[in-house]
């Protein structure tokens, strides 16, 4: 039963411009007969046709976004639907092909053949039609066929071309045997059918399938990655692997599926990158019809636009009058383009349309941390291997020693030879934390760190000597050949970095220090320091803080960075006596006069609150002998400020005695803040230079006095020339020749320098180890630099040090190097202002006052109920005989109580009328 789908989709395709007027006349009368479409045939497969019409869908939708037509005279496409087949059933699909497709006039076809029958019948519907068809096949290997009408685009590398990858691994491996070991329901036997084929060496001339004892590499198929690693957990325990044997994965797999296998080290595998969708491959597949029918249309528009295979029992005959699918055929055989999929090229001798896929090899190696990781080590595209690295392929030095008789494991390297099994001289400079030296033991030896030698020359005649005898006096435990002076220990950051590529790449290395001590500059016609033993030749590495910048890339290589830093300025602090007015620093000035002035407000409202209350001491309406005046007030407010013990009057009423309470809650938190400041204040502050930076005035005006400097022959140094000119004449009678020479010119009493400006990362490590904690660098980072470690210009080793030094940033062994060597110490972090005295101004007490105004207005409430206690309730409880409760309450309030009632009781009494007198 055959399906037929009707659905036509009117688009135009795009990638090309249309053919401008003066190629050929458009042809009105045929455009008129086609109706201005070209008709194309898609016939689904048997298995998941869906898929396969969703991923052509997509195309066709992309393809009429698009703002350019690929088709001549702005035709458009129709596109007609065939299928799906019934499977292993010729006739049916032949049935298919001419009663959906060819009846409609299509041009071309397009077809998901997916298994060999499939593209069997593929093949002979296209030569029996004589109609171009493109198939895209997504598995299996395309048929050897010289048919020019039927071309196969290939989604995945076919089993040979996986063989083909194989082999050029083995031959790279220095193939002496192999052996396959397959997994249980493994389907690769068509890779090693085709490997046989293929390989013209192999083990006794054919790959065997059982391990064996003299076999260099074994290939091991299997699709489930639990297989695999049970296999090589096996071949470990039965000590397979510690014969000369790589193991070889022989199927290709995903990243993920290669987290599960995890043993033995050097294993290789391999895996195809970047895989384009479906969707993609089908739109290379109509750019390249559309490109044939452009080209065709240019010189026959009848027959590149109407087919006259119509009907596929009456062709024409092809001797009278030629096909259309024959005219088309010729272009599509010719036609050549960069794609979506890579580079598109057709070979007619093979009927294949050839695309791009691209391979990594993977090997297990132990990374920066020591733990096994996959690492790329090569690629495998058209048929090429491409290594990346040749210090990461496992096995290369065993390789390089056997097979590479004009290298001498143990020999100095030559340029062109690989690193690995030889010996790099590599030239340093001391710059702490980066490079420490110290005295070698009694017997000349480095019990930690590097041995190094310092023979104060750039000669490389002179260091070639002592290289020399220090090897003899290797070779014969003996340290009498080179004077100890000369013998130096090494270690620090750089070093710990020269150690983990050493052995990462397998080579050796004779380290000496820069007999300058310079890092390099052009200087009297030639290259001094670190870059002139570079170009000379005397040394084949430079590892240490070495800056990057613009002149020295001209002449040398740097790899890329492995520390970022910048410029910074590192100043002295100054200890300053406290002075006379200090007892004033704790506080603000504005803080101060709230002070007092709060004092002042609050003592007049206690006065007022006394006065006003029936219960205080008044000047009038009671006698009383003694009177809270506003001179009371002040000096019971100062006694609580200032914590005096002296004699003075209290307030009597309710209100004044709560507002006093809040008055002393203010002086007590006031003074314990000022208290606790006060001590810092007067043994004195510690100040520092106040330099905002580059661009600080101080820098450019040298008339101030202000004296700062930086290293000669530094990156610093050419920095400050080519920037700021005349910055720069200033400072050179103060540049010093060496860091830590220019940060003891800071600290001596007293100072011969104010500032002194280097990179940042090493004045850092200065002011970490300022015991006295009287260094700081100050102001904004500027000129952004990294260190790299330098090397001959255009030298091999350049690319795979940087490879190595960013595979180092990535794992994070670099971020452990800087926590080991930048210690945290108490002044390691510190962040200083100006001055570290900390003035506490009003809005720190803003609180305080707030509490005072609501004390103050709260006041008000107690005075009004002062006054309703006075009038209203008083007059009750005259009457009543309880006054002696009122004793607990307030005493006040009791004598008051019993006064009304002595005078009430005297009003009562009767007065006596006077004798009278008698006449």
């Amino acid at each position: 039963l055959s399906l037929s789908l009707s659905l036509s989709l009117s688009l135009s395709l795009s990638l090309t411009p249309s053919p401008s007027p003066s190629t050929h006349p458009e042809p009105c009368h045929l455009l008129a007969r086609i109706g201005h479409t070209l008709r194309l045939g898609a016939l689904l497969p048997t298995r998941q046709p869906a898929r396969v019409q969703a991923a052509l869908g997509r195309a066709l939708l992309h393809l009429q976004h698009a703002h350019s037509t690929l088709l001549p005279y702005n035709l458009s496409v129709e596109v007609v639907w065939g299928g799906p087949r019934r499977a292993g059933d010729p006739e049916t699909a032949l049935r298919c092909v001419c009663e959906e497709l060819v009846v409609n006039g299509v041009s071309a076809v397009l077809a998901f053949p997916q298994s060999r029958d499939e593209l069997l019948q593929v093949e002979f519907m296209a030569t029996f039609l004589e109609i171009p068809f493109i198939s895209i096949i997504e598995q299996g290997e395309p048929i050897r066929t010289q048919n020019r009408f039927h071309l196969q685009m290939t989604t995945r590398v076919p089993p040979s071309g996986l063989a083909e990858l194989l082999l050029a691994v083995l031959v790279r491996e220095g193939w002496q045997g192999g052996a396959a070991v397959l997994c249980p329901g493994s389907e690769d036997s068509g890779i090693l059918e085709h490997l046989q084929q293929q390989g013209r060496i192999g083990l006794n001339g054919l790959l065997s399938r059982t391990p064996s004892a003299l076999a260099s590499s074994i290939l091991l198929f299997g699709s489930d990655p639990e297989c695999m690693a049970t296999v090589l957990r096996g071949a470990s325990q039965l000590s397979l692997t510690l014969h000369p044997t790589h193991w070889i994965m022989g199927f290709p797999l995903s990243l993920d599926a290669l987290h599960s296998i995890g043993s033995p080290l050097g294993l290789l595998a391999y895996g195809e990158v970047n895989r384009k969708p479906l969707n993609f491959y089908i739109r290379d597949a109509l750019q390249l019809i559309g490109r044939a029918v452009f080209a065709a249309t240019a010189i026959r528009p009848d027959l590149a636009l109407i087919q006259n295979v119509v009907n596929c029992f009456d062709k024409p005959n092809k001797h009278e009058v030629p096909s259309s699918g024959q005219y088309l055929a010729r272009f599509l055989s010719n036609t050549s383009f960069d794609g979506l999929t890579g580079q598109i090229q057709v070979q007619h001798y093979r009927s294949r349309v050839l695309t791009t896929q691209r391979f990594h090899i993977w090997s297990l190696q132990r990374d920066a941390m020591g733990q096994p990781s996959w690492v790329t080590v090569a690629g495998f595209q058209a048929g090429h291997l491409e290594v990346e690295e040749q210090g990461l392929w496992p096995g290369v030095t065993q390789r390089v020693s056997d097979e590479s008789p004009g290298i001498h494991p143990g020999g100095r390297w030559q340029p062109g030879l690989p690193v690995a099994g030889s010996r790099l001289r590599v030239v340093t400079l001391v710059e702490h934390p980066f490079v420490f030296t110290r005295e070698v033991d009694d017997d000349g030896q480095c019990p930690a760190g590097q041995l190094c030698l310092d023979p104060h020359t750039n000669s490389s005649d002179v260091l070639n000597h002592l290289f020399r005898e220090l090897e003899q006096a290797n070779s014969s435990s003996s340290s009498n050949f080179i004077p100890s002076e000369i013998r130096k220990c090494c270690y620090g950051y750089c070093i710990d970095l020269l150690e983990k590529l050493a052995e990462d790449m397998q080579f050796e290395f004779d380290l000496y220090i820069v007999g300058d001590g310079k890092y390099g500059a052009w200087k009297g016609g030639r290259w001094t320091g670190l870059v002139g033993d570079l170009l000379s030749g005397a040394a084949d590495m430079a590892v240490t803080s070495f800056s990057i910048n613009s002149a020295r890339s001209k002449v040398i290589d740097f790899t890329s960075p492995f520390f970022s830093t910048s410029l910074g300025i590192l100043v002295r602090s100054k200890d300053t006596a406290a002075p006379i007015g200090a007892f004033m620093w704790p506080l603000h000035w504005s803080m101060w006069v709230g002070i007092f002035v709060a004092l002042h407000i609050t003592a007049l409202f206690l006065t007022l609150y006394e006065w006003n209350s029936p219960f205080g001491m008044t000047p009038h309406g009671r006698n009383r002998v003694r009177v809270f005046s506003y001179s009371s007030a002040l000096n019971l407010c100062y006694a609580i400020l200032f914590g005096r013990t002296v004699a003075s009057k209290t307030p009597k009423c309710w209100t004044g005695r709560f507002l006093m309470n809040l008055w002393a809650i203010f002086c007590l938190l006031v003074l314990s803040s000022y208290t606790a400041n006060l001590a810092a204040v007067m043994v004195g502050e510690k100040t520092f230079e106040e330099v905002s930076g580059i661009h600080d005035a101080k820098l450019h005006h040298p008339s101030l006095g202000f004296r700062f400097g930086t290293v000669r022959e530094s990156s610093a140094e050419d920095y400050m020339k080519k920037s700021f000119p005349e910055m720069h004449e200033y400072m050179r009678r103060f540049n010093k020749p060496t860091t830590p020479e220019g940060v003891a010119t800071l600290k001596t009493d007293p100072a011969q320098l104010d500032a002194f400006i280097m990179d940042k990362a090493l004045l850092d490590y200065e002011v970490s180890i300022d015991a006295d904690c009287k260094l700081l660098t100050v102001g904004k980072p500027f000129a952004i630099e990294g260190y790299g470690i330098g090397l001959p210009q255009n030298s091999p080793l350049t690319r795979n040090v940087s490879e190595y030094v960013s595979r180092y940033k990535s794992d994070g062994y670099m971020d452990m190097l800087h926590d080991k060597w930048y210690k945290v110490v108490p002044c390691g972090k510190r962040v200083f202002a100006v001055t570290e005295t900390l003035q506490m101004g009003i809005q720190h007490f803003s609180g305080l006052f707030v509490l005072l105004c609501v004390g103050v207005a709260g006041a008000l409430l107690s005075l009004l109920g002062e006054h309703a206690f006075y009038r209203f309730i008083l007059p009750h409880l005259r009457h009543q005989h309880r006054l002696r409760y009122w004793l607990h309450t307030s005493q006040v309030r009791h004598s008051f109580l019993c006064w009304l009632l002595v005078q009430f009781s005297k009003l009562s009494r009767p007065t006596p009328s006077p004798p009278t007198q008698g006449i």
